[in-house]
């Protein structure tokens, strides 16, 4: 074959495989992990998405694609039958064997970090970057998150400069039972100290307290989230099933605070800076207020 015929077949072959190559991405996704899902719609794959969990709630419009249920409490049939190309959710995700039968299925399974550190945070946008085809935007958006938080610690320094950090607890329950306390290696843990805080609680993860330790931290500020009641419905029920909480320094003067759990699953998400902002601002009050005063 001439030259010129065997440049313009190769040509012809490379240009009849782009489509195929395009369809080789991954175009229907399923998410298990509000952060993780948020990030999706942050770097642009909202389309991609055909299913969340049930702590992917923000944006609103997640809450109109199908649900897989709790994320670590997922079932085989119920995600297989969305079709789709692609799982993707943290270390939290499961139970094991689901996933199993998931990747049997076909479908490939990408497991991230929900680790509460920024390392973490970083390498999950890499890899969601890369998944999306877009690295410069999940770059930028990195990049974006570290200027925030080093902005609001600027400001936490001068604060902290004329104010004590106050010693701060951080609640979750449900419907008010007994709550677990969120120590160190958590998102709620985390939180806490980025916005100026000392959290009291040394203990590592979540875990139950008895009345006597809870009423021994004596908490400048109470932080509380319910997994399913909001606002004040939320604070009545954590007050009525744990009285020993209303003696609390913070209880009685009104520095409990809600917060939603679903910042909490899923990694480090894209709305906690701005969580980090209103935490530190109830902190420092004073130096909240100074800021705005004209």
């Amino acid at each position: 074959m001439p030259s010129r015929l065997r440049l313009l077949a190769l040509c012809v072959g490379f240009a009849l495989s782009l489509p195929l190559h395009a369809a080789e991405a991954p175009q229907r996704w399923v998410s298990a992990g509000g952060g993780l899902s948020e990030w999706i719609v942050a770097l642009g794959g909202e389309s991609k998405l055909v299913g969340v969990d049930s702590t992917s709630q923000h944006p609103a419009s997640l809450t109109r694609l199908a649900s897989i249920g709790y994320q670590r409490q997922l079932s085989a049939e119920g995600i297989l039958s969305l079709r789709p190309q692609l799982l993707v959710g943290t270390e939290e995700m499961g139970p094991p064997p689901v996933l199993g039968q998931i990747k049997g299925a076909g479908v490939q399974v990408e497991m991230f970090s929900s680790a509460a550190t920024m390392a973490a945070l970083q390498g999950n946008l890499e890899h969601l970057g890369r998944l999306l085809g877009d690295p410069q935007r999940a770059e930028a958006q990195l990049a974006s998150y570290r200027q925030h938080l080093e902005q609001r610690q600027q400001w936490i320094a001068k604060a902290k400069a004329g104010h004590k950090a106050p010693g701060v607890i951080f609640l979750l329950g449900h419907v008010g039972a007994k709550p677990l306390v969120g120590g160190t290696d958590t998102a709620a843990g985390w939180l806490i100290e980025e916005a100026g805080g000392h959290n009291l609680a040394t203990n590592e993860g979540y875990k139950s307290f008895s009345v006597e330790m809870l009423a021994a931290l004596d908490p400048d500020v109470i932080v509380y989230a319910d997994r399913a009641l909001d606002g004040d419905a939320a604070l009545k029920a954590l007050l009525k099933e744990n009285p020993v909480l209303a003696a609390t320094q913070a209880a009685r003067n009104n520095r409990v605070i809600a917060l939603d759990p679903t910042l909490l699953v899923g990694g480090l998400g894209p709305r906690l800076p701005d969580s980090i902002d209103a935490l530190s601002a109830s902190f420092y009050p004073d130096a909240a207020q100074a800021a705005v005063a004209p």
